[in-house]
Formats: structure tokens, C-alpha cells, sequence
């Protein structure tokens, strides 16, 4: 029998919150739990594991509910969710933040912006900081100080152990040193339950940014001029480019530096075309980071999202693929949106963190999402459409934007590192405890494949 209860606040189908507490942002894809556990606190955390595990029940983790995929979801199972863990504790002696798991990413800004310091991250003011770190981490400090995996000092997560236990390890640069490369890039859910992080932080004031927009006659010369600029400009500058099927484009960027230095380094953009409108100026980093937020990241919907790394500059045919993708959208929603790269992220290996597209100069996402239940299928078939066009020109894709149609995910997503995150899920677990349709697979015990 077992001996094991869970604890911490307790939702079933019955309650009256039960409707709200199991979706999550990704209204495309329904699953039904029969336990969702809000932890309080590391000890809930390890009681719902053990209790998973002692009932043999099928379990998911979940923090910010922005799983593309609902990979934090599961029907008739458990969902473990960290998201009311979210402490945000600042050292300004030793320069670091102590930071919960299930922190929303907006919160967490605007606390250590109270202390004028900061980490690089995302734009989504309610993305789950746990899950953006552990894939990797883009926004609009990049390419100044790397991605959010790269300022991570040390994690605390809850791992299995023997026959049903669990327990909770600290890894770091020096204890558990292969837990912690792999925690950092190799996405979440796949070795354990990370309950909190020590980040390194950043001093900031304020900074300047800009933004472009031009009309649908200026396509191929303002995208071709922001590709061959933004990946290679002053690293202090970060900036995307959205492509927006409604027939406009805009590039926008953040920079640590002066409105009149900014001014100088987008030289080449204003030169570029006929641009509709254009804005540079100075503010507070906390109302750049308001700025960029994306409104659509942060509402609940059916959408479907995917993505791909570009390593070379896209050519002509490439740009028209693009274009044309998108005059034949199925709405106007309808976006292709990429993010320069280069700069800090460059300054690791591909091997040296789990993240394995070190080397990519863009990163780029398709987005689309509809309102009625006949235009799922469309929407769905326009963006494996524009992935696989571009296939020729791109390489793999985001962990943290997962596409279950990508057959060969664990290349896609991991590179050459794959083989060195299954030795360490081999090592952390085992068992294939934390399992779901694209997780990283332990290598099977005495030669047998049961596990693959």
C-alpha cells in the first residue's frame, strides 16, 4: 500500500476551478487530468513524484502553461505544476537571484528591475520561467549576454530515485556537472522537476530601441537587408523581424546603448525601401521590456506553432517562398517572425551546453491560430507547408517551439548533443519516469530496447 500523500493544493474534475486549472495556452489541444497539484513548495513537489510513481499513474510537469504542444498535459493522469513556486530572491553581494520555478517571466523582470538588474530572456510576460530557461532562452538581450540558460548558476530539481523514491540534488559548474549541461539547452521534463535556479544577473537602466515598418512592396529589400545586418551588428543590439500576412513588416531591436549609437548602427534599415514609420528612442528598460511583450503569447488559443534555425543568410528564392507563403495565408494572424542570434550566443560551442545551435545567425517561428473548429486542419497544414518548404534553407528547430510532425525531433532539436543527453537521462533516469511523446529516451538497460 502505498504510503505516500499528496500534498499541496489539490484540483479534481469536480472542483470548481478544475475547468480553468487543466488548459493550458494551446486551446487547439485537449487533455483531460484526473489530479492537477499546485506545489507550494519543493516537499509537495517530491510527494506527488513518489505518489506517481507508487500508483503507477502517468504524470506531467508544468509551470507556464505555454507548451506548444500541451506536452505538460496528459489525459487521465497527473499533472504536477510548479507554477505557485515563484519566490524571487536578490544577493546583490554575490550579483545573483535565487528564482523559483513556476516565476512568470514579467514578474520576474519587474522584481529584479526594482534593483536595476536583470537577466536575459524571453518577451511573453506570462511564460513560466523554468521552461523558457531549460530550452535555451531567446529575447532581447541575447546577443549582449547570451541566452537564459547561459546565466544560470545552479539548479535545484527532484529527481527519482530507487524503486519509487524521489529526492532533491543541486547541480551546477561543480556538482552534478552533466546534469547541468544537459539542463541547460535539453528542454524540459526529461530528467527531473526543476523546483528553483540560481541566475546571474545584469545591471540595467535604461536603453534605446527602434522600430521599422514598411509596406508589402518593400518585402524582399527590407527583409533581405535586415538578414545580412542584424546577426552581425554591434552585439549589444538584438532585434527581430516579424512578417505579418496582413501585408506589413516590421523590425524592431532593443540596445544597451545610446539613442544616437542606435540611430547609426540601423543605418542600413532606414536606408532600406520606403519605411511607413519609424521610432527611436530612450526609456527604462523595465517599459522596453513592456514594449516587446507579445500580446498573442500571453492569450489563451488554438494555434499552431513551429519553428527552424537559419545558418546562412536566406537567398532570393528563399524570400519568395516566404512572401508567397504568406499571401496565401489562411488569416491575416498569420506571422513568420525571426530573432537575430550571433553575438554572446556564439561565444559557447554547440557542445559546451545542451543547446545545440550555437552556431545558427537567426532563429525563426511560424505562427498561426483561428477561431472556428473547421479551420484547424488549414491552419495546421500551412505551417508544416512553410516548414517544409523551407527545409532546404534551414536547420532544425527550437526545443521550446516542439512540432510533433517532425519525425527526426531529437536531431531537429538536439544536434550531435542527443547522444550525450541520453547518457545522462540514462543516468538520472533510467526508468523513463519523465516520459512523453518527445522526450529524451534513457539507452536501454543490459542491450534490451524496451525503452526505445
Amino acid at each position: 500500500m502505498s504510503r505516500t500523500r499528496l500534498t499541496g493544493k489539490i484540483v479534481v474534475p469536480g472542483s470548481p476551478s478544475y475547468r480553468k486549472d487543466r488548459q493550458n495556452l494551446n486551446l487547439s489541444i485537449q487533455k483531460y487530468p484526473c489530479i492537477i497539484v499546485f506545489c507550494q513548495n519543493r516537499c509537495d513537489v517530491k510527494n506527488a513524484l513518489k505518489w506517481a510513481r507508487e500508483h503507477r499513474t502517468p504524470f506531467r510537469v508544468r509551470s507556464g502553461r505555454h507548451s506548444y504542444e500541451n506536452f505538460s498535459l496528459v489525459n487521465r493522469g497527473l499533472i504536477i505544476d510548479v507554477s505557485e513556486m515563484k519566490d524571487i530572491v536578490y544577493d546583490p553581494e554575490q550579483q545573483m537571484a535565487y528564482i523559483q520555478a513556476g516565476a512568470e517571466l514579467g514578474t520576474v523582470y519587474q522584481q529584479l528591475w526594482d534593483n536595476r538588474v536583470t537577466i536575459p530572456a524571453g518577451t511573453s510576460h506570462n511564460v513560466g520561467l523554468s521552461g523558457l530557461a531549460l530550452g535555451g532562452g531567446i529575447g532581447m538581450l541575447t546577443r549582449a549576454y547570451g541566452l537564459t540558460c547561459d546565466s544560470i548558476e545552479e539548479i535545484e530539481i527532484v529527481v527519482p530515485c530507487e524503486k519509487h523514491g524521489a529526492k532533491v540534488i543541486c547541480a551546477s559548474h561543480t556538482k552534478h556537472r552533466e546534469l547541468f549541461w544537459a539542463c541547460r539547452g535539453g528542454g524540459g521534463g526529461n530528467f527531473g522537476i526543476v523546483t528553483a535556479f540560481k541566475f546571474r544577473v545584469y545591471p540595467v537602466g535604461n536603453v534605446s530601441i527602434f522600430s521599422i515598418t514598411w509596406n508589402w512592396e518593400d518585402f524582399h529589400a527590407s527583409y533581405n537587408s535586415w538578414q545580412n545586418w542584424a546577426p552581425f551588428t554591434d552585439s549589444r543590439l538584438t532585434s527581430q523581424i516579424e512578417l505579418f500576412a496582413s501585408g506589413t513588416i516590421t523590425a524592431s531591436g532593443e540596445f544597451t546603448g545610446s539613442p544616437k549609437e542606435l540611430e547609426k548602427l540601423i543605418t542600413p534599415l532606414l536606408k532600406t525601401g520606403t519605411p511607413l514609420t519609424v521610432m527611436i528612442k530612450s526609456i527604462p528598460y523595465i517599459e522596453a521590456v513592456n514594449f516587446f511583450n507579445s500580446p498573442a503569447g500571453n492569450l489563451a488559443a488554438p494555434f499552431k506553432r513551429s519553428g527552424s534555425f537559419i545558418y546562412e543568410a536566406l537567398p532570393d528564392k528563399a524570400i519568395e517562398t516566404m512572401k508567397q507563403f504568406l499571401e496565401n495565408a489562411p488569416n491575416q494572424q498569420t506571422t513568420i517572425w525571426q530573432q537575430a542570434l550571433g553575438g554572446a550566443v556564439m561565444e559557447f560551442n554547440p557542445e559546451e551546453t545542451a543547446f545545440f545551435h550555437r552556431k545558427a545567425i537567426i532563429a525563426q517561428e511560424y505562427n498561426t491560430s483561428w477561431t472556428c473548429k473547421y479551420q484547424k486542419q488549414e491552419n495546421i497544414c500551412w505551417v508544416e507547408g512553410i516548414r517544409y518548404a523551407l527545409k532546404p534553407y534551414t536547420k532544425g528547430d527550437y526545443v521550446n517551439w516542439p512540432d510533433r510532425a517532425i519525425k527526426k525531433w531529437p536531431c531537429a532539436y538536439y544536434g550531435s548533443n542527443y547522444k550525450r543527453l541520453r547518457k545522462v537521462k540514462t543516468e538520472y533516469d533510467p526508468y523513463n519516469v519523465f516520459c512523453f511523446s518527445q522526450s529524451i529516451r534513457p539507452y536501454p538497460p543490459n542491450g534490451h530496447y524496451w525503452l526505445l
